[in-house]
């Protein structure tokens, strides 16, 4: 394969964009800061890197929300999926993550921007640290560093396959040289830029996929006749339907519970503009689902083999994972492949930028400052930042390389934290009062432990548990497996957080045997003033929360 000298031009104007606004909006947020560092408000300087001073607009924040979710992954994924699958599969991917802005913005994104006495959360994590303690809360920090590692690896993955095409690198290499400029753009144009950034991305993505549709519509490799004939819905089998349903939720419940979404939940200027950022990013992510869609349902119907230059039909996964990059450089002409891969390959490179940073805060916030280091100055706090963002690039690179599919990737990432972060979400906003550090670190040990004995064929893990309508021969489990466990993981979250509560405050096990104190060390002395509160007539009520603190301290 011969290099694309015009598509390495027009992907290497895109980059300069894109680095110049971020080089731009990070000079400009700098100035702000030094200024700021002589008030209250700007002391804490790591803070306002993460969020936007708190101070994001609607307009920024609805783009940059819609930009972070149509990512490199969601772009090439649907293509992908609409290409093997029909819309039945297509629609798993553009609905599903329509349909979790839809519901984290009616149920999580006032609670968390109202929490902290108004101000806001920092990250998703903070509430589990002021529920559970430092230590505890930060164990949570490892599912929400797997999602964001697949959702990395996800988007490198896209890059890598953009690369091979145009290029004709190998596509290992191109993972490595997409990791290294995603690092490198990243680290030069400020942490702050990245809502910025995402604006350019947003527009890259809409003006050339939509550019490039007609191009390929008309493409004479395209039999239009063929196109009456193919099952555009396409099929589930019905011993499929489970694990089905199953993706269908854990895309949309899975996809709650990520910092790249709470990050800019918690940088918006008022809880309803939180609620309003995610109505409105939900709409845009299902319309710009539709170009790649169309694109991928078109290339079902080209003769690849003897109507284009490829010369051969696509069959194999690398081929299939690369097929948007291959659509753009032998179904359109070679200056409107330019556009198309250059704007493509930027909006992909853009967003790598959110997930590093999203990593970065949740490592630098939760573990580093809250855990270990809680006196480190906010210039050191920085530094660790951008030693954590190579960090993260790094580990998303790896699993790039070894996960031949997109699509399973984009899945993947959010089946870790369904299973054992959206119950801990879900139980420390609404039932606080009825959870404790016992219910949460059993629930996440079984739920974490019952996941990993289940199997994953992307990742090549056998399963060990063999639940109903389990296929011996493909090693699929067509049972849901996954929303099984979730609700399992609820569901013993509740009752360990109950049984715990009743040994201590029925003395069948001492304070002292209390090791994460979640209970007041005197039970004696509790029923006492309980009892006196029943008996009471002088009308003083008595504060539950001197008599059930809702809030351990650290272990």
């Amino acid at each position: 394969m011969n290099v694309n000298i015009g598509g390495v031009i027009s992907v290497a104007v895109f980059y300069c964009l894109i680095l110049t606004v971020g080089i731009w909006v990070g000079w400009k947020q700098k100035r702000k800061l030094k200024q700021l560092q002589r008030t209250e408000s700007g002391a804490n300087r790591s803070e306002n890197i993460m969020l936007a001073g708190r101070d994001m607009g609607l307009f920024v924040g609805v783009l940059t929300m819609t930009a972070t979710w149509v990512a490199g992954g969601y772009i090439n994924g649907t293509c992908e999926s609409a290409f093997t699958g029909g819309f039945l599969k297509c629609s798993t991917m553009a609905i599903g993550y329509s349909m979790s802005l839809l519901l984290g913005g009616m149920f999580f994104a006032k609670p968390m921007r109202m929490a902290n006495g108004g101000r806001g959360y920092v990250t998703m994590l903070d509430p589990f640290q002021e529920k559970y303690g430092s230590r505890v809360g930060g164990l949570l920090f490892l599912p929400a560093l797997c999602g964001e590692i697949f959702w990395s690896a996800a988007i490198l993955s896209a890059l890598g396959s953009i690369f091979t095409v145009m290029l004709g690198l190998d596509n290992t290499l191109s993972i490595i040289i997409s990791a290294a400029v995603a690092v490198t753009y990243t680290l030069f144009g400020g942490l702050y830029s990245v809502a910025y950034t995402d604006v350019i991305q947003l527009g890259c993505v809409l003006f050339g996929l939509i550019f490039c549709i007609p191009f390929v519509w008309t493409h004479p490799a395209v039999d239009h006749e063929a196109m009456s004939e193919i099952d555009w819905l396409g099929t589930i089998p019905l011993a499929s339907v489970g694990s089905y349903v199953d993706v269908y939720l854990l895309i949309i419940l899975g996809g709650i519970p990520w910092q790249v979404y709470f990050q800019r939940v918690l940088a918006c200027r008022s809880p309803q503009q939180a609620q309003y950022l995610s109505y409105i990013a939900a709409l845009g992510c299902l319309t710009l689902a539709v170009p790649p869609a169309i694109i991928g349902s078109v290339a079902r119907v080209v003769d690849w083999t003897n109507g284009t230059e490829y010369g051969k039909e696509i069959t194999t996964p690398e081929e299939i994972k690369s097929i948007l990059p291959l659509i753009l450089q032998y179904l359109t002409p070679k200056w409107v492949s330019f556009i198309g891969l250059g704007s493509v390959s930027a909006a992909i490179m853009s967003s790598a930028d959110s997930t590093v940073l999203s990593t970065s805060s949740m490592f630098v916030h939760n573990i580093y400052k809250t855990v270990f280091f809680p006196k480190s100055s906010e210039q050191h706090l920085v530094y660790v930042m951008w030693i954590s963002i190579i960090l993260s690039a790094g580990l998303g690179t790896v699993m790039a390389l070894t996960v031949n599919t997109i699509y399973g990737l984009t899945y993947l990432c959010a089946d870790v934290v369904y299973v054992v972060l959206f119950p801990q979400l879900l139980l420390v906003i609404y039932a606080g009062d009825y959870t404790n550090t016992y219910g949460c670190l059993t629930a996440f040990v079984t739920g974490f432990t019952l996941r990993v004995l289940s199997g994953e064929q992307l990742l090549n893990l056998p399963a060990v548990i063999h639940f109903s309508f389990y296929d011996v021969e493909t090693g699929e489990q067509r049972f849901p497996f996954r929303t099984f466990l979730m609700l399992a993981s609820i569901v013993i979250q509740l009752s360990v957080s109950v049984i715990a509560k009743s040994v201590f405050y029925r003395d069948f096990l001492s304070s002292k045997y209390d090791v994460f104190n979640c209970f007041p060390k005197n039970n004696k002395a509790v029923i006492d003033v309980l009892k006196n509160k029943l008996n009471s007539t002088d009308g003083k009520v008595v504060e539950e929360e001197a008599l059930f603190p809702t809030h351990s301290s650290a272990p």
